[in-house]
């Protein structure tokens, strides 16, 4: 049997903190969950906090490389924990907003704790000192499609334009500069985590990221969109991803496959395409998982927890 989820993934990974304009930067690590970071007149803005405080201040080490304003506002961009539960360690630096979608809230109050302990046993190396996490992260400003942050005379955008990869996904988007941070709505050259997805309404909400016509934009893994070509790329990219996996799950509900003959039929539609990517094989079980049920019906995802997680690897890849 394979390794379960990405408990064989332990070599470390080179972080790369790019600048992207005056104003804006990308945390990004080899396909491991992506950071930006948003720099105003007088105070910064993060968005998504990393999985840890003691990871947390990895990035904030980086931050402080080239700029001391205090980090008044953190986004996050989705409820998960690898990217949230690293919020307490921006306290100390004068964070005064942690700002969330009300879907977003609606899940971590709904389901929070549970993928917390999915999460760490599924991402050994991503919870570096886990002991340090006081607990869930609450948001402390809730929108429900859109505020606007004046940051000097930066202005920041922040919206909720759709489903897809939860139902509370958040971007943040700079219109002077045409900067887009899109957590993991888009993912480039890593699989799409579908396990608490909504597969029918991805493909739309991406045509919205696109109409904002982007010139350059991080994901929520992969490198930096540094272009107009890459930009395209990278919406594709998930586009296809997730395309592809909701079409064979429903060709397997029409077909009367079971849940192991779906992920069969799955992997040889995706493999050739998507099966050489960052996580991969970590994430298709749990996509097929999601992508049969809401081909069954099931809309709103079931809850993951450490025993089902296990139970559908087990099941899958035995």
């Amino acid at each position: 049997m394979k390794p379960f989820a990405s408990t064989g993934d332990l070599a470390p990974k080179a972080a790369t903190f790019k600048r992207l304009s005056e104003n804006a930067y990308a945390y990004t690590t080899e396909g491991d969950p992506n950071s930006g970071v948003v720099i105003g007149d007088e105070s910064v803005l993060v968005i998504d906090a990393t999985a840890t405080p003691v990871m947390a201040r990895q990035l904030t080490m980086h931050i402080r490389s080239v700029t001391d304003k205090p980090i008044r506002h953190l986004v996050l961009s989705h409820y998960h924990a690898v990217r949230v539960l690293g919020a307490s360690a921006f306290k100390t630096e004068g964070c005064v907003d942690i700002i969330a979608s009300r879907g977003t809230l609606d899940l971590i109050r709904e389901r929070g704790r549970q993928d917390m302990e999915s999460e760490i046993g599924r991402f050994p190396r991503l919870f570096q000192a886990v002991e340090s996490i006081p607990g869930l992260t609450r948001p402390t400003l809730i929108f429900e499609r859109a505020i606007t942050l004046q940051l000097g005379n930066l202005e920041v955008q922040i919206m909720h334009l759709g489903p897809g990869h939860t139902k509370g996904d958040t971007v943040v988007w700079l219109p002077e500069q045409k900067i887009l941070f899109s957590g993991d709505l888009v993912e480039y050259q890593a699989a799409a985590y579908t396990g608490d997805a909504q597969l029918e309404e991805w493909p739309g909400t991406l045509e919205c990221l696109r109409k904002l016509q982007p010139h350059k934009l991080v994901p929520g893994r992969g490198p930096a969109l540094e272009t107009l070509d890459d930009v395209k790329a990278g919406i594709d990219f998930t586009r296809d991803f997730v395309s592809t996996l909701f079409s064979a799950a429903k060709e397997s509900i029409a077909a009367g496959r079971t849940l192991k003959q779906a992920f069969e039929y799955t992997r040889s539609r995706m493999d050739p395409q998507f099966g050489k990517v960052y996580i991969y094989e970590h994430c298709l079980p749990f996509d097929v998982s999601r992508a049969y049920d809401e081909a069954s019906g099931i809309k709103h995802p079931r809850i993951w927890t450490a025993e089902r997680d296990q139970e559908m690897w087990h099941a899958l890849q035995g």
